[in-house]
Formats: structure tokens, C-alpha cells, sequence
């Protein structure tokens, strides 16, 4: 028998589409959320997943985003995991805690995750997505039960058959990257398969994939009849995206953000919960993982990103930063990142500092942000 969908949290302006900060591993945790906030929270947040299997606990550092959390905005749990048993523990655990809704990862495109048969890698298999969306929709009852997911693994050959498991166990949200798991972040997003989805299945949808600026975001939900828009790593390069979408809908011009309030958001970065206890070159190879999406909105040139990758220590790092953005302050952000810029700066780029990857593994360490290819929203 199926089960009634749940209604969703408020968003915070009624009727209007709604906007989320995507997931992103060691990057969305209490810390940043509240960085987000302070310049304007989306609607809804997601949490780092909480890697579930038979030995697996909720993790204290995530649920912290969940039980301390001051912004005022929902946040719904993100789970991954394969083992069924586990994944119904776990949600029921998470039900205990004051949080929007449980949501089931299908997206994250790492290889070591999704080589597990977890993330991207159930994608592969439509009968275990079944199987556990049948199973999660009996533990989770009294509040949203939510999908991350996309278009397919390698081809989109599973996509049109998962969307009708997530319909017929009467998921609450889906939000859709519109990309394959081996697209990684490269390539065009599909945008026409979230607009199909969107047709084909009875919950809101989160359109999700490259949306970098205010009218990308309006120009995708014209194109996809989305209930919103998910955004990932250019909320990273512009904290006040969410601020400038919701004026965006509403017809209004979109503020600008001087460069000198992009040299305080730096300044704010810098002050992570655990600073006091990092090494001075970890500090400053974890700042970069910021300063890689920021940079593509302050340089058309892609000096900026080029001479920050290879500063070493705080001082290099800093006065740099005044160089670019206070040595003219009737300068702005860019509305939208700088086309090609990225592209270019990722090639001239060894391993660990790609433009366009962050971890999507809980277990990193930001004390070695430089040792690994860092990879995003999942």
C-alpha cells in the first residue's frame, strides 16, 4: 500500500521556486552552513553523507550540522550506504534528530565510493534501488524521504526505470544532477532529462549541475519546469548566490557584491572551527579548496587563481588576496565565473588542486587538503 506523501519545509519565500545548497563532502558541515548564512541561507540544506553499513555510527561531526545548527533553515540527514538492514537503522536514528527529512545518496561519482555498489554505483542497479526505497519509505513515514541521484552511471540506459521506483515509493524530493556518474563534473549538463523527469515523476525536483550564477538558475528553471535549483560549488565561489537568485525571481536587479566583501568572506574562511590546531601549510592548502571557485569570479585573466595556487604561507597568501581585491574598490564579483578560466587553470594544475573536484569522503582530512584529488557535490 502506498504511502501519502509528506509535505516539505517551508521554503522562505512562498510560492516561489526553492533553492538548496548541494552536499558536499568536508565542505558543507556546521561551519560553513553558518558562513552561508550569514550571507544568505538558501532554503534548505544537506548534510555531509553518513557513511552506513554494519558496523557504522552517526557520525558526531555531521550531526552537529543537525543539532547545533543556528541558521534557522531545514536540514535534511544525507545517507549512504548499500546495506538495507543498516540504511533503515540509521535513517530511524536520524528521525530522533530535528532534521527536514532522510536523504539517500545515488549521485556521489568518487570511484572509491561508487565501486562499493554505494552512491553512483546503485544506479547500476535498479532492483536494490527498489528494494531499499521500498524499505526506507516503511522506516521514514512522518517526514520527507528525499533522493540525490543522477542521470545514469555511464549511459542513461537505467534512468527513465529509476524514476519510476522513486515514484512508486512515493519519495518527497529528488533532486537531479544532470550529468552521469563517469561525466564526473565535465561535460554539458543535461538539462532536457531533468526536464523529463520532472514530467515523469509526482514529487518537486532540484534541478542540479552548474548552475553558477542568478540567471543560469532562472534560465534552468524555464527550461526544466523544476521546483528549484540545488547549487554546489559556485555557492562556494559566491556565498551571496542565493540572495541574488531570490531577487532574481523576484524581478529585482541583482545587488553588487564589492571585491572588498569578497576579501572579508576570505577573511571569515580562514577562521575554520579547527585553525587554531592545523599546521600553517594545511591551513593554506584548505583555504585553496575555496579560493579555486572564488578566484573564477574575481579574474577574467586567471592570474589570480594561477599566482594563489602557488603561494605556500599566510602572508604570501593574504597579500595576494589584497592585491586583487582591494587595489580597486569600485571593482565587483562577476555575476557569473569567467568562462575558460577554470578549463585552463585545471590543466596547468597537478593532482590535489583541481578546479573543479573536492572529496567525497568523509573520512579526509583536512590536514592534508593537498594530498587528494578534491571532488564535490555528490
Amino acid at each position: 500500500m502506498s504511502m501519502p506523501q509528506v509535505s516539505l519545509p517551508q521554503s522562505l519565500q512562498k510560492d516561489q521556486p526553492f533553492t538548496a545548497l548541494a552536499p558536499m563532502q568536508d565542505v558543507t558541515n556546521l561551519w560553513f552552513m553558518k558562513v552561508i548564512a550569514h550571507y544568505g541561507s538558501p532554503d534548505y540544506f544537506f548534510t555531509e553523507y553518513f557513511r552506513v553499513n554494519d558496523t557504522s555510527r552517526l557520525n558526531r561531526g555531521i550531526l552537529a550540522a543537525i543539532t547545533e545548527n543556528d541558521t534557522g533553515r531545514p536540514v535534511f540527514a544525507q545517507m549512504i550506504g548499500e546495506s538495507i538492514p543498516d540504511l533503515v537503522r540509521t535513517a530511524k536514528e536520524l528521525c530522533h534528530y530535528d532534521i527536514a527529512g532522510v536523504d539517500l545518496n545515488m549521485g556521489c561519482p568518487a570511484p572509491r565510493i561508487y565501486r562499493k555498489n554505494v552512491g553512483g554505483g546503485l544506479l547500476l542497479s535498479p532492483g536494490k534501488v527498489e528494494q531499499i526505497l521500498a524499505e526506507l519509505r516503511q522506516a521514514v513515514s512522518d517526514r520527507p524521504l528525499t533522493v540525490k541521484m543522477r542521470v545514469g552511471f555511464e549511459n542513461t540506459d537505467t534512468f527513465y526505470e529509476i524514476l519510476d521506483i522513486v515514484n512508486r515509493h512515493n519519495i518527497d524530493l529528488l533532486s537531479l544532477h544532470g550529468r552521469t556518474v563517469k561525466d564526473m563534473y565535465h561535460g554539458a549538463v543535461k538539462y532536457d532529462l531533468i526536464a523529463e523527469a520532472v514530467k515523469r515523476v509526482d514529487c518537486p525536483v532540484l534541478a542540479n549541475g552548474n548552475i553558477h550564477s542568478a540567471t543560469t538558475a532562472l534560465e534552468v528553471l524555464e527550461r526544466t519546469g523544476a521546483a528549484g535549483v540545488m547549487v554546489g560549488r559556485w555557492a562556494i565561489g559566491n556565498p551571496w548566490l542565493f540572495n541574488q537568485i531570490r531577487q532574481a525571481l523576484r524581478g529585482e536587479p541583482i545587488t553588487p557584491v564589492p571585491l572588498v566583501e569578497v576579501r572579508n568572506y576570505i577573511d571569515r574562511l580562514w577562521q575554520t572551527p579547527t585553525a587554531a590546531t592545523m599546521p600553517e601549510r594545511s591551513r593554506v592548502g584548505y583555504l585553496k579548496m575555496f579560493l579555486n571557485y572564488i578566484a573564477l569570479s574575481v579574474d577574467a585573466e586567471g592570474q589570480f587563481l594561477r599566482l594563489m595556487r602557488r603561494t605556500q604561507t599566510e602572508v604570501e597568501m593574504f597579500n595576494l588576496c589584497d592585491r586583487f581585491l582591494l587595489s580597486d574598490l569600485t571593482q565587483t564579483l562577476a555575476l557569473a565565473p569567467y568562462s575558460g578560466v577554470g578549463e585552463q587553470g585545471s590543466r596547468e594544475q597537478g593532482a590535489g588542486e583541481k578546479v573543479f573536484s573536492l572529496p567525497c569522503s568523509s573520512t579526509s582530512s583536512v590536514n592534508s587538503p593537498q594530498s587528494k584529488n578534491l571532488d564535490f557535490d555528490h
